[in-house]
């Protein structure tokens, strides 16, 4: 008897369920005003962004936006500046597409909030070089075919030109033997750096060739 009732119940909401969905097709003034009625209540409990002046030095030229408190780094660079050379790859941080130098450090542009950053300098890859005069690096990734597709190629760049500057300055890595002695830029050195830059291409090896040339050491 108890299984005749639960079978009973359930034929009684399934056909209380149909009933209501051919009513609101037969009657689609009433399911659109229900729908109104959820979106409306829906934007009212969103409040509405909070916007902030930021002012940026970005490739040399000041900047002064107003911005959604939410923007990243990258967003206002790509979507407000329209330097769409930094590139969004997994916006994890996880890829390394997105590298910018941001007051002579490289940092992941996508896990950065603008906000976070008013008065700094950022360097993206259209600050590096010119096709009339090119970086170096930018150069020497030409030169030994450091890239293949290229959409990471603006990330590396920013990236290796950053490493150099932190052996330049002495600061170690995970495979720095010796803490105290000043870092070279061998292959293994700047294998460890560039780690955080991914090429799903596999150019990896030119890669290290082009920033051994300009670091002044064989690959």
């Amino acid at each position: 008897m108890t299984d005749c009732n639960h079978i009973n119940a359930g034929r009684r909401g399934l056909l209380i369920a149909g009933a209501l969905s051919a009513t609101a097709v037969a009657v689609p003034g009433v399911a659109g005003a229900a729908e109104a009625v959820t979106s409306a209540s829906q934007a009212a409990a969103s409040p509405p962004p909070v916007l902030m002046n930021v002012n940026l030095e970005v490739n040399g030229r000041r900047h002064s936006l107003e911005l959604d408190t939410r923007t990243t780094l990258l967003d206002a660079l790509r979507e407000h500046l329209h330097l769409t050379g930094t590139k969004k790859g997994c916006d994890h941080g996880q890829c390394g597409a997105c590298t910018v130098m941001l007051d002579g450090q490289r940092i992941n542009a996508c896990l950065s909030l603008a906000v976070m950053h008013d008065g700094a300098s950022v360097t993206t890859i259209e600050g590096l070089g010119t096709p009339g005069k090119l970086h170096p690096m930018q150069a020497a990734f030409i030169a030994h075919d450091g890239y293949q597709c290229g959409y990471c190629t603006p990330g590396q760049i920013c990236s290796a030109v950053a490493a150099l500057g932190e052996i330049r300055q002495g600061i170690p890595s995970h495979v720095s033997a010796d803490l105290n002695a000043r870092p070279q830029a061998t292959p293994e050195e700047l294998r460890e750096r560039m780690s955080g830059n991914l090429c799903r291409c596999g150019a990896y090896s030119n890669i290290i060739e082009a920033i051994s040339e300009v670091a002044g050491r064989p690959a």
